[in-house]
């Protein structure tokens, strides 16, 4: 018998502010316990005041997922606390100021492969088993960006690690399709958080908000089991980069 959202334990990574601070609350509104996992503990505890859960339905853990066994210990630390993993959102995400591809060093390469692309893939490697011994499966649902397709110039690593993560949940559709697990990619568009600075160009009122992402999240985790929606593209209505001077 598959467990009731009571019962089950999401994690939720980068959810220290933006979208995943949006997609925790949404969670803990359904019911779930959750990891909560970033770098920055006073940016944690806020979300998990938001949320409204206690230390005993919420584990808080202060990891950089650029680190080679970040993935192995996040884990180790959900398991260790809660013993399940149901739902499990890639979230994180990281990318320098834009620069030519022929100037980018090569930490800040090695750093944007390892944050979007590297760590997903790791978490999902550790999960899927998990959940596929689990009454009730799971969901796994990985957040890319517009920046995959449109590949703006500045941004040619942080595209192609995106672009990566849509492929990659393709491919897990595919491999987890028949264990009971869900896969799903979220490729939202220009989205009002604070990894967009400041711009003279963008009218910020036309741009999605977290909250909108963290919907879309939702009605992935909700779908019925006999239904996997594998993939979400959400665009702003209105052209964010129109008729700002």
């Amino acid at each position: 018998m598959a467990p009731s959202s009571e019962d089950k334990v999401a994690l939720v990574t980068g959810a220290g502010r933006g979208i995943g601070r949006a997609i925790a609350v949404e969670l803990g509104r359904a019911g779930f316990s959750l990891c909560l996992a970033a770098r920055t503990r006073e940016q944690l505890e806020g979300t998990r005041a938001l949320t409204g859960l206690t230390p005993g339905r919420s584990l808080i853990v202060l990891i950089d997922l650029a680190g080679e066994e970040a993935p192995d210990d996040l884990f180790g630390a959900i398991m260790d606390h809660f013993g399940r993993l149901d739902v499990l959102i890639n979230n994180a995400g990281w990318a320098p100021p834009r620069v030519a591809i022929s100037k980018i060093n090569a930490a800040d390469q090695d750093r944007i492969i390892a944050v979007n692309l590297r760590a997903p893939v790791a978490l999902t490697r550790l999960a899927a088993p998990q959940m596929a011994r689990q009454p009730g499966g799971g969901v796994i649902v990985n957040i890319a960006s517009a920046s995959a397709r449109n590949t703006p110039a500045g941004e040619a690593v942080y595209a192609a690690a995106k672009a990566g993560i849509i492929a990659f949940t393709r491919a897990c559709f595919a491999d987890f399709r028949q264990q009971g697990i869900r896969t799903c990619v979220v490729v939202p568009g220009l989205t009002d958080t604070s990894l967009i600075p400041p711009n003279k160009r963008l009218d910020r009122t036309r741009m999605l908000s977290p909250e909108r992402i963290a919907a879309a999240v939702m009605s992935a985790v909700r779908s019925p089991d006999d239904t996997c929606v594998a993939e979400i593209v959400i665009e702003p209505a209105r052209d964010p980069l129109s008729g700002v001077r």
